[in-house]
């Protein structure tokens, strides 16, 4: 089913709640609020660079959604909860490494130290499928 573009007040036609045409031209016309969007954005960049130091592992160059999913999984594991409720398995070869799906195409592993879970990387799931023996 398509979707049928509606006419704004301005007169210009288009999909959304807002005149997006519009909206821009506001912003150009008016450089102050422009800066003010800018500046807005520049500070939300150092804060999502901030967040990677308390990461125990490096997640930095992963997608975005895998790093919050990993965080997620992460922080779930540092509160005691158990990894089979991550659907994560133990490895037949090492039965102290567990791999944790984070999405369909990456996987957490982890390595069991007496009962606690230390991640040791978030690798996608070709690099996971060469590094386990017997595959």
């Amino acid at each position: 089913m398509s979707r049928r573009k509606k006419m704004f007040e301005c007169g210009h036609h288009g999909y959304g709640q807002i005149c997006h045409r519009c909206l821009q031209e506001e912003i150009t016309d008016n450089p102050p609020q422009k800066q003010a969007i800018d500046r807005q954005q520049q500070s939300e960049k150092p804060s999502w660079r901030d967040s990677f130091t308390f990461d125990p592992i490096d997640l930095k160059s992963l997608p975005t959604h895998v790093i919050l999913k990993a965080r997620n999984i992460i922080d779930g594991l540092q509160e005691r909860r158990d990894y089979r409720e991550f659907r994560g398995k133990r490895l037949r070869h090492d039965r102290s490494v567990i791999s944790i799906p984070v999405t369909r195409n990456y996987r957490l592993l982890c390595s069991d130290r007496d009962g606690l879970l230390e991640p040791k990387q978030v690798i996608s799931h070709g690099d996971y499928n060469v590094c386990k023996p017997g595959s």
